[in-house]
């Protein structure tokens, strides 16, 4: 019984000995297989574009290409802009002060109107200061700007710069009010559609006047029209601490047109009228559809990129681009084809120049071999 007893404590002892170093090592296996068996989790689902979302972005888009004036055109992009978010305004840069001109989703279209925002501080400062869409907190926005018209559900807000010639005319604020939704992606592409037609309309209303101007009839008596003598239209939302310069009308742009005509204006003092329109010397007729084909283009381009942002990036980096997106190319190529295909415009191929131009960045090597020049 003795030498049991004693075996038994050997036994025992040894047991011990072998369980305190294997127990850890059971224990991580033991977890590890409870793993193993339980379901992965799904993975968090990426942002998709659906094409219902792009058709939206593509009207929208339109409706600002549609437009003719200055009024009509920022119209546009608050109206296009308020399906991206709940909340947008814009505010006009003048002198160095922003102010209020319309908004969307507020108690009222005129609710900003006049309102002086703080450009010291915060998303509108970095906006301004280094041109580029600007995400924060309603906390860092200009204190009196929330206490009159209160701040989003989930705090986040978005400002954009609307820049023309390397200048900021105007800043576009956007939140997602009570239901928190704020598409930024969206509204900055709507943001910079509406940049390049103000631009394209600010060239135009240029060529025609001097167009009118340089007639045989009219130009022994007719001044030649100014920058500085350009009407301001912007004059009516002008600081209160800056005299207008000139008459106040209700065009609300004018700080788009004096960009553009400053920017293009020692030009035009060298050029003829007909080199700031490439298709001033067509019939008007034609000339319509020109400019037609080529805003067409345009937008076809733009759902490509909007479509693919990946294949686009992943080709840029490795020149391939016309390979890797030969299918929306060449689908989109035959939408255009047979539209404007068979027009007055079919030899400038306006499609391929917009390829070029906006999807390769005006870099046709990151296009690759395969794609046709």
């Amino acid at each position: 019984m003795a030498d049991n007893s004693a075996v038994r404590k050997i036994v025992e002892r040894a047991v011990a000995q072998v369980l305190k170093h294997q127990l850890p090592l059971l224990q991580t296996e033991l977890v590890q297989r409870v793993l193993e068996e339980m379901p992965a989790p799904a993975p968090e689902a990426a942002p998709v574009v659906t094409k219902a979302d792009a058709s939206n972005l593509l009207q929208a888009v339109a409706s600002v290409h549609t437009g003719t004036t200055q009024k009509e055109i920022l119209r546009a992009l608050l109206d296009g802009g308020g399906a991206y978010g709940a909340r947008v305004a814009l505010f006009v840069v003048k002198a160095g002060a922003a102010t209020g001109w319309q908004s969307r989703g507020f108690a009222e279209d005129d609710a900003v109107k006049d309102f002086s925002l703080d450009m010291s501080a915060g998303p509108v400062a970095h906006a301004y200061q280094n041109r580029v869409a600007t995400p924060g907190n309603v906390a860092e926005m200009d204190g009196r700007f929330v206490e009159q018209f209160g701040g989003p559900a989930n705090e986040q807000v978005l400002v954009l710069p609307l820049v023309l010639k390397d200048k900021v005319a105007a800043l576009v604020y956007a939140d997602g009010g009570t239901t928190g939704a704020l598409d930024g992606p969206s509204l900055e592409l709507l943001v910079l559609a509406t940049s390049a037609w103000l631009e394209v309309v600010s060239l135009r209303k240029q060529a025609a006047q001097k167009e009118t101007v340089d007639t045989p009839e009219r130009a022994a008596s007719a001044p030649v029209q100014t920058v500085s003598s350009f009407s301001d239209p912007f004059a009516a939302h002008t600081p209160k601490h800056i005299a207008p310069s000139a008459p106040a009308e209700p065009e609300p742009a004018a700080e788009v047109v004096e960009v553009a005509t400053a920017a293009h204006a020692s030009a035009s003092a060298a050029a003829p009228a007909v080199a700031a329109d490439p298709f001033a010397g067509m019939s008007p007729g034609d000339a319509d559809t020109h400019r037609k084909a080529q805003r067409f283009a345009r937008l076809l381009v733009d759902e490509i990129k909007l479509y693919n942002q990946a294949k686009v990036a992943e080709g840029r980096k490795n020149k391939d681009l016309y390979d890797r997106m030969k299918d929306d190319i060449e689908k989109s190529r035959g939408t255009y084809q047979k539209r404007y295909g068979n027009s007055v415009a079919a030899s400038a191929n306006y499609f391929q120049q917009e390829l070029v131009r906006s999807l390769a960045e005006e870099d046709i090597s990151v296009m690759g071999a395969n794609f046709k020049k």
